[in-house]
């Protein structure tokens, strides 16, 4: 069928049977993960192979009364959720990813009593439709009807509640439909009455929902009691963390409290890590950035740092370096702050500064620890980048992050910091910087012509002709974002012999910066315009992320 359909060739299909044989996977996953046929391609043939009814559930109409017939639990497990009547209001129509499942069909049946009609939408659709179903709304009103009060008496108790109780229900939903959405971060902050929730989706903020007055004391006390914080102390910060399973994947959450005039406010921290792409492959690298990358960390010894701000996604870069190095024959150690993701076959280490263990003396100590590969999680300060630029001297590779804005800056921050040119022009062998742009919704990006005179206005002096490109515009699928997913943009600076002389001769960071770019660096903007061209991201989103000049 999806030959027929001409979403695929007869080769690939055969390809991909002949692989499903091999793995025990159906052939059609096969051919979605490599990318052969989209989800909606295949909910396509599925309806042909079944005659049955394909639904585009970003455009078609959903009748809430008839989505929330079955609860969210239930729609996840059976991938399926009725999303209209049939006319005569005896029957139901139901989206099902696979229309073959005939146990689902009867369970909606039975549950609904309603007369079940089949008809197919794509996983992805079905799965955003299903995260839509949360019970803000019902936790809320539950919540309220309950009379939460703000005394210190119904705090004590919320402890002690059962599981069920409003208020635990509502901060359950809340960090399960931050978790569904893909959210890094989840912001309660406080105005002085109502308690605003906003959850960062791919980098960017956006207001979820609001909790009334009367029961903002409940949801901050419930979310520091699972962090196990002390909920009497108000007046200066706390962090921790609590471990949670969201839809059976386990979720490690940090919890950080800040006081505020209105009020505690508090950021927790999402560390889903099965959502993280720890794979070189799906970083986004263009193939000149990739191969000058892997012969950095390839080396037996030396030093690779990767740059850029909090959240540009540099200890994901340096994770698909070390699952690439990751060998019985080497032993690789890491030091972090705090271990995001484990690593089999990897030692890793949790600094603990009230304990007296820091960057610099936890690397010191595992250099005694035998290591071929050491990982250092940041370098924060003089002496954990002495100890690190020693270590990629003696015969050991090192890769850690640096907070500058470009590679180039990242060799005269380390000369700042004290260390001597001659060891950073000696251990140093290529820094990568990075920032995380957003993709374009594959399902409604627009195509648009940028002409020539704002693409110079944005920097690009060297163009000559109008851009064709797309544009963010916004659907059900990406949440009317226009954006779905991050990738990565690039700058992988060699260093060569021109730029030790350089970095030997104490030159700013333009001088090092004008050597590489003749040498072959693509800097991070012109790596984003290749990313534009290819259609994969927008002009106004290179901008944001990487600066205009």
């Amino acid at each position: 069928m999806l030959v027929d359909l001409g979403f695929a060739d007869r080769a690939r299909v055969d390809a991909a049977v002949e692989a499903a044989r091999a793995s025990g996977r159906p052939p059609e996953r096969v051919l979605v993960e490599q990318d052969a046929i989209t989800e909606d391609q295949l909910a396509r043939a599925i309806g042909e192979r079944y005659g049955l009814d394909h639904l585009d559930l970003t455009v078609f109409p959903i009748d809430m009364g008839a989505a929330n017939l079955i609860d969210s639990s239930a729609a996840k497990r059976y991938e399926a959720v009725p999303v209209a009547f049939t006319d005569d209001k005896r029957g139901l129509i139901v989206a099902m990813a696979d229309p073959a499942n005939v146990l689902a069909v009867d369970d909606i049946a039975m549950l609904t009593r309603l007369d079940v009609r089949p008809a197919v939408a794509s996983r992805e659709d079905v799965a955003t439709l299903v995260a839509r179903l949360d019970r803000f709304g019902d936790s809320v009103r539950e919540a309220v009807d309950e009379e939460v009060a703000e005394d210190d008496a119904e705090v004590v108790e919320l402890h002690e509640s059962a599981d069920d109780a409003p208020i635990v229900k509502l901060v359950n939903s809340i960090i399960a439909q931050a978790a569904e959405r893909g959210a890094s971060d989840i912001h309660f902050e406080p105005d002085g009455r109502e308690l605003r929730v906003r959850f960062r989706i791919d980098g960017v903020l956006s207001v979820s929902t609001t909790i009334p007055s009367r029961m903002v004391a409940g949801v901050v006390s419930r979310t520091k009691i699972m962090a196990e914080l002390d909920i009497a102390e108000k007046r200066v910060p706390q962090d921790g963390r609590v471990g949670l399973t969201v839809d059976g994947r386990h979720v490690d959450i940090r919890v950080v409290t800040l006081p505020s005039v209105h009020g505690e406010s508090i950021v927790m921290r999402i560390l889903d890590k099965e959502s993280v792409r720890i794979d070189l492959d799906k970083l986004g690298m263009q193939d000149h950035e990739r191969q000058r990358f892997v012969h950095g960390f390839s080396q037996s010894h030396g030093a690779v740092l990767v740059t850029g701000p909090t959240g540009s996604g540099k200890s994901t870069t340096l994770y698909a370096a070390l699952q690439q190095l990751n060998t019985p024959e080497k032993n690789i150690i890491t030091i972090e702050d705090p271990v995001e993701y484990q690593l089999e076959g990897i030692t890793q280490v949790q600094t603990n500064p009230k304990a007296g263990l820091s960057f610099a003396t936890g690397l010191r100590s595992m250099m005694r620890a035998d290591p071929d590969i050491i990982m250092v999680g940041e370098i924060r300060d003089g002496e954990t980048a002495q100890i690190a630029i020693e270590s990629a001297l003696t015969g050991h590779l090192v890769l850690s992050t640096l907070h500058t804005n470009d590679a180039p800056t990242a060799i005269t921050r380390l000369i700042e910091m004290g260390i001597e040119p001659f060891l950073v022009a000696s251990a140093i062998d290529c820094v990568v910087a990075q920032r995380l742009a957003r993709t374009l919704c594959p399902t409604c990006k627009k195509r648009t012509l940028v002409p020539v005179d704002v693409l110079r206005a944005n920097g690009f002096a060297n163009v000559k002709y109008d851009l064709e490109a797309y544009e963010p515009v916004g659907c059900g699928r990406c949440g009317g974002m226009g954006y779905k997913g991050r990738l990565g943009l690039y700058e992988v600076m060699v260093v060569s012999e021109a730029i030790r002389r350089l970095v030997l001769a104490r030159a700013p960071a333009d001088e090092i910066a004008e050597v590489a770019a003749r040498e072959g660096m693509r800097r991070l903007r012109d790596d984003g315009f290749e990313k534009v061209k290819a259609g994969l991201t927008s002009l106004a989103e290179v901008a944001r992320v990487a600066g205009t000049a």
